[in-house]
This record gives C-alpha cells, sequence and structure tokens, in this order.
C-alpha cells in the first residue's frame, strides 16, 4: 500500500564548506581529487559493514590514499551489514556501515560500550535490483505480488500468468524459476523484504522483513552481494536481489518493478534519485524509502556510516572526518556515485551530514568526565554562593 509522498524534511542549509572543513581551506591535487585539508594527515582506518556499497567504497578509499592523502589508508571489509553493526558496537572497527540504521537499542548499547554517543548519517543511495543472467528477460516487468511469489517459492515457472499476465509481449522462457537470497546478515535483505512487507500483506505475515527472515525451502543462499549474483549465474533460471553496482559489474538482467503509481520503473541512476527525493529525512537520519511513485524505482535504500562522538586518536578521527568530507564534496569522488549506479545525496540533506560527520570524536574520549568536572564545578560554586550568602 501507498503510504503517500513527501519531501526531504532538511534543517536549514550550513554552508557546505564551513561546515565540512574545519581543517582548513580546500586543496587541489591536480588531478581532479580536492582535499579538504592543507594538513598532511597520517592513520590507518579499519571499516566494516555492507557489501550494497563495496564497489563504492573500494573506488573512494583507493583514490583518497593514492591521490588525496597518502598517509592515510583505509581497510574495508564487506562483511555485510549485521557483522558490520555488530564489529562497530564491539569497537573492533573505526566506523561501521550499514543499510538499517541503528536501533534504539543499539545506540544504548554503544553507549554503554564507549561511554558517549554513537552517530550514524547517511552517505549514498542505491536500488536493490531483481536480476537475472537470462539476457532475454531484461526488462520484464513484475509487480510486488510477482517478486513476493518468486521468492516464496509459490511462482516456480517464467510462464506462470502471474508474469505471462505483466508481460504480454515478451517471449517468456519456459524455464524454472531458482531464487538465489542472501545467506548472511545483510542490510540488502533488510530493504529488500522491508519493500515487500510494506506492499504485500501476506508477506508480512508469513516472512515478515530484516537482515535475516526464514527463507522458504528450496532456494538457493549467497555470501554478500557477490555471492548473490554468483548463484544467479551459476544456476539456470536464477533469480536474486543484488545491488544495481553489482548487476551491471555482473552484465545481468533487470526487472522493471511496477512502483505505487502503476508505473514500471527500470532501475536507474535517475529513477533511484526520484526514490531518495521522496524520503522524508529526519533529524536523527533515521528512515526509509516507502511507496514510492512518480519516476521513483520503488525498491530503494540508504547506506549509513556509523562513528563515534569520543574515543578516537585524534590523527584517526581527523582522517575519518577528512575522508567522509572528501567523499561526499569531491568532484571525483562524485562522479564516481553516478558511475556505478548509486545516486548522491541532495545538497541540502548533504550539508546537514557534512555537520554531523564534524561531530566524530567531538567529545575527544572525556565527554563524560568533562561532564562530571562541570557538575562539580557548579556544585563548588554553588557552595561558594551559599557561604556567601551565610
Amino acid at each position: 500500500m501507498r503510504n503517500g509522498r513527501s519531501k526531504l524534511a532538511v534543517l536549514a542549509a550550513i554552508p557546505l564548506l564551513a561546515a565540512a572543513c574545519s581543517n582548513g581551506d580546500n586543496g587541489d591535487n591536480g588531478d581532479g581529487s580536492a582535499s579538504t585539508t592543507d594538513a598532511e594527515l597520517s592513520a590507518s582506518l579499519t571499516g566494516a559493514g555492507a557489501s550494497f556499497p563495496d564497489p563504492l567504497f573500494q573506488d573512494w578509499m583507493h583514490t583518497y590514499g593514492q591521490d588525496v592523502q597518502p598517509g592515510v589508508s583505509i581497510n574495508y571489509q564487506s562483511v555485510g551489514s549485521g557483522a558490520g553493526i555488530e564489529q562497530f558496537l564491539e569497537q573492533t572497527v573505526d566506523f561501521g556501515s550499514s543499510e538499517r540504521y541503528l536501533t534504539d537499542e543499539d545506540l544504548q548499547v554503544a553507549a554503554d560500550n564507549r561511554g558517549c554517543e554513537a552517530l550514524q548519517f547517511p552517505v549514498v543511495f542505491g536500488s536493490v535490483v531483481v536480476a537475472f543472467d537470462n539476457p532475454d528477460l531484461d526488462g520484464i516487468v513484475l509487480d510486488a505480488e510477482a517478486v513476493a511469489g518468486i521468492f516464496a517459492g509459490e511462482i516456480t515457472n517464467y510462464t506462470d500468468p502471474a508474469i505471462a499476465d505483466l508481460n504480454p509481449d515478451m517471449d517468456l522462457p519456459d524455464d524454472e524459476i531458482i531464487p538465489v537470497h542472501r545467506s548472511d546478515s545483510s542490510g540488502t535483505t533488510e530493504v529488500f523484504t522491508h519493500y515487500l512487507s510494506t506492499e504485500v500483506d501476506w508477506w508480512a505475515e508469513e516472512y515478515g522483513s530484516g537482515g535475516e527472515i526464514d527463507w522458504a525451502p528450496g532456494l538457493v543462499g549467497g555470501q554478500g552481494n557477490d555471492g548473490v549474483a554468483q548463484g544467479i549465474s551459476q544456476n539456470p533460471g536464477g533469480v536474486g536481489y543484488v545491488n544495481q553496482a553489482f548487476v551491471q559489474e555482473a552484465g545481468l538482467a533487470a526487472a522493471q518493478i511496477i512502483n505505487a503509481d502503476g508505473e514500471p520503473i527500470a532501475p536507474t541512476l535517475e529513477s533511484t534519485t526520484a526514490a531518495s527525493e521522496e524520503a522524508e529525512i529526519p533529524e536523527d537520519f533515521r528512515f526509509s524509502i516507502d511507496g514510492i511513485g512518480g519516476e521513483g524505482y520503488p525498491i530503494a535504500g540508504t547506506n549509513w556510516i556509523f562513528t563515534y562522538t569520543c574515543g578516537y586518536d585524534q590523527a584517526d578521527a581527523d582522517a575519518i572526518i577528512d575522508f567522509w568530507t572528501w567523499a561526499l564534496t569531491d568532484e571525483t569522488a562524485n562522479d564516481v556515485v553516478a558511475e556505478l549506479g548509486y545516486a548522491p545525496l541532495g545538497d541540502e540533506l548533504k550539508d546537514r551530514v557534512l555537520a554531523e560527520i564534524q561531530r566524530t570524536n567531538a567529545d575527544n574520549g572525556d565527554g563524560d568526565e568533562g561532564a562530571a568536572d562541570a557538575d562539580e564545578d557548579t556544585e563548588a560554586d554553588e557552595n561558594a554562593e551559599d557561604d556567601s550568602d551565610e
């Protein structure tokens, strides 16, 4: 069911570079990659999480370390959104990544473990594509009911009326359908099953949504987006759900999905951007992209990055802030977003995110101590005033 369309709810815009570049003026490296600081940074960072943005992140991190800040190395492990959140909360990585935002429970665990607030901010949007290895199926039209039926194991052949009625002019193969799903805890699964749960009542009741669900028997599992893409290619009749960048990389065929306005929409940069612009994004950046109509592709998701407001060595914090600021503002970095099939943040949302990035390590590892000291100072002042009054 359609939930209605709304535009981005934004705060007053913050001047982009003023919010982003606390370390100094932008410098040009001469190769199109602009640094956000004149200082030479030195750090070795680790991150882990979603495979959804992995092609983009690897490109960004390689360019940044080679052309922008050679003293900074970033090792990002594509282990899935669930593992990324787990490692972030366990503090075994410097930053986490996921296609689902941190829940209230996650945030409480983070505060208890770290002694300060965890931050989360979106960095890119992307589509989850229903993909096939058979090029003859490129552009096949599916609605939410048909997609749900396929991944519930109830629609087992491409000539099934639920598919054929949507594609009267397509010569559908008389092939068995082999659905392929993520076998690990996955933000891509979260986005995909959230879409099905909001659109198909029986799916919501029987399967629900989440990073991991109890799939119907007989389906094939794959580790990560690349594992699902391989599963699709290795199984005749294979169909799976993967990030758009992996569809491009593997040369897979893609379905058009009927959106809330009854329009069949292909997963493109333009349709993903149109979907992202319909999301209402609150101050805490926790949101879902639902009920997409117009020219928007309806199965769209967000990637969040997680950092802390305390506990980093300052050199590491400077590198984290500088890297994500560069990734969101540099022209070369933004070009890669489109080339790989992702959708960038809009300008107003980007301003808000850049301000949030600056809060990384803002408590300098002693926020709680500082608060306690401030309380003690206030109490001492009050006692002094009482003594003076007496």
